[in-house]
């Protein structure tokens, strides 16, 4: 079961990784696109509608990717001091009462919101001749799946938690700087810190 539940992990993470490169596409093509109006006089009116096509695709498809590093905002407030049992039995709950049929929402209503739209061959109304739309909308019923099944490997991990007592393991993959650890790698000293703050504070008056 462990495996499986990793195994899924690692698609999550695969999926979230290759997705995250549109950033870099992003950033590449607003900065074109700055560049091109600024110092050519030769906006492109497409520019906008690809902007929000590729950060909607971006945040859509990571969905499934920071729910398996546990990465999704909650409130830590009183949660972090509850025992794992409590959390488990806590997150399940939340997760059959809203989550599952939230997600199946997304996904049924989804589903048919990229076909009407495929149908249609939809195109933005944004600019005259604006880019099509239905691949984008696509992407939505395909993240809710993936969302989905992640989804329900967190529900697994909540019933072993409630039945062992403890969280069982996910995958890891970015982690804190640590700077402890930090320190130890480049072999600096908290004195050598501290010097070097007293020669900025001489340097400074």
């Amino acid at each position: 079961m462990q495996k499986l539940l990793l195994f899924i992990d690692k698609v999550s993470t695969w999926v979230g990784q290759a997705f995250s490169w549109l950033i870099v596409a992003l950033t590449l093509l607003v900065s074109w696109e700055v560049i091109s109006r600024r110092f050519f006089d030769s906006p492109h009116a497409f520019t906008f509608d690809a902007m929000i096509m590729m950060y909607g695709t971006l945040f859509m498809m990571a969905g499934a990717y920071t729910l398996s590093k546990n990465g999704h905002v909650r409130g830590d407030v009183l949660y972090g001091f509850f025992s794992p049992r409590l959390q488990a039995g806590l997150d399940l709950a939340l997760y059959l009462l809203f989550f599952i049929p939230g997600i199946i929402a997304l996904v049924w209503a989804g589903y048919y919101f990229a076909a009407d739209s495929w149908a249609i061959k939809e195109h933005s109304s944004v600019t005259a001749d604006g880019p099509p739309l239905y691949h984008f909308k696509t992407v939505i019923p395909i993240a809710g799946a993936m969302i989905l099944l992640q989804g329900m490997v967190e529900i697994v991990r909540c019933v072993v938690c409630l039945q062992q007592g403890a969280w069982p393991s996910r995958m890891e993959d970015v982690e804190e700087v640590d700077v402890a650890k930090l320190k130890e790698m480049v072999h600096v000293k908290d004195e050598d810190i501290a010097a070097l703050a007293s020669i900025g504070k001489g340097a400074a008056k």
